[in-house]
């Protein structure tokens, strides 16, 4: 099975370390891990810097992946990139990560599903019924390198047909 290019949507301080864990797992070829410092020198240079990081981060890959830890779906930049992945046609979906253990706080919460608060066709439908978010369950970190490459196929033949 080929290796599509992602980008993974995820609240950083909370879930960088979670994130870490699907990237090392070599099942999607992820995008490039930005460092705290990075990240934080991004954000200072304003919102257009952001947006751009953003857009040039998405440029090249087929698919988004937002992993839901307990606080993504209220962050703005993850709200951002949910509307940009759908904008543009890419493939998106949603993985519950809480039930991955975080070396900090060990595991979280289980996060609301970031699709809940956009709508589509004139505001008549959520977004989260036509994106899926997927709960690997208890033995997540297994459940999400079984499935991680067929999620990411799915999202993409999906988008084609939005």
């Amino acid at each position: 099975m080929a290796r599509d290019p992602v980008f993974y949507s995820f609240h950083y301080d909370n879930d960088v370390f979670r994130t870490q864990q699907i990237r090392n797992m070599g099942v999607v070829e992820g995008d490039e891990p930005v460092s705290p410092n990075d990240w934080e020198q991004i954000k200072r240079r304003g919102d257009q810097a952001v947006e751009r990081w953003i857009e040039e981060s998405m440029k090249y890959k087929r698919c988004v992946i937002v992993l839901v830890g307990s606080e993504t779906s209220t962050r703005r930049w993850v709200r951002h990139e949910i509307e940009r992945a759908y904008s543009l046609s890419k493939g998106l979906f949603g993985i519950y990560i809480h039930n991955l253990k975080c070396p900090r706080v060990g595991r979280c919460s289980q996060g609301v599903n970031p699709f809940d608060g956009f709508t589509i066709n004139n505001g008549g439908q959520r977004l989260s019924s036509v994106i899926p978010c997927y709960d690997p369950g208890h033995d997540a970190y297994n459940g999400i390198s079984g499935n991680l490459a067929i999620w990411v196929s799915s999202a993409i033949t999906a988008a084609q047909y939005r």
